[in-house]
């Protein structure tokens, strides 16, 4: 699901309230990112300064409003390639977890339906630690009880491939390449996995 478009509209709305603009390329930065992180990045960007009052009610408010987006999410803001690549694994009885920053994981994977495609999820809520450090993704692969070398990781932002590649696993950028140079492979999007790929990933 492409909720990180939802997180920048949220973002973006906010910077505007503050007075200064917010781009999708700065917006970037925030793949990965913790919530509290994000709000101080946004404040840098817009060199505005503020009390902890403040922050915590615009975290609030900002909250509120991507949650107003994600509540009206259906199967249909699956991102396309997906559902093949999940089928496969599946099929392939690959044990799956998806590991998130966000603590609102869960209820948007029920809403398009992906909830019981994993066999473990871990969130904002069982972390302490934000991208680039790896804890996200050893918590879900000890949950599947597989070494980190034999893990393999799909990551839309920098900080992910980097907090995978702190622990030898398998990274995997989906998105800009020049962004996501540092992981093991690199594609624009899921359409372009092919099970040959996920064959080659498997019997590795």
């Amino acid at each position: 699901m492409d909720t990180a478009g939802f997180h920048y509209l949220a973002w973006r709305n906010l910077a505007h309230e503050l007075g200064f603009e917010f781009t999708e390329k700065e917006n970037e930065r925030f793949k990965g990112v913790s919530r509290v992180r994000s709000l101080e990045i946004l404040l840098e960007i817009g060199d505005v300064k503020a009390t902890q009052e403040q922050k915590e009610g615009w975290l609030v408010s900002k909250n509120e409003e991507y949650l107003s987006y994600i509540s009206k999410m259906t199967s249909d803001d699956i991102l396309p390639g997906v559902l093949k690549v999940l089928d496969y694994l599946q099929e392939k009885q690959i044990p799956m977890a998806l590991g998130s920053a966000s603590k609102n994981a869960q209820p948007i994977l029920k809403r398009v339906g992906l909830f019981d495609r994993f066999d473990s999820i871990v969130d904002g809520n069982h972390v302490t630690k934000a991208k680039p450090d790896p804890e996200v993704f050893t918590i879900g692969a000890d949950a599947l009880g597989v070494a980190y070398t034999d893990a393999v990781v799909f990551e839309d932002s920098i900080a992910g491939i980097q907090a995978a590649n702190r622990v030898d696993m398998v990274s995997i950028g989906i998105g800009d390449a020049q962004v996501l140079h540092e992981a093991d492979h690199n594609f624009k999007d899921f359409t372009e996995i092919d099970t040959a790929f996920l064959d080659q990933l498997i019997n590795a």
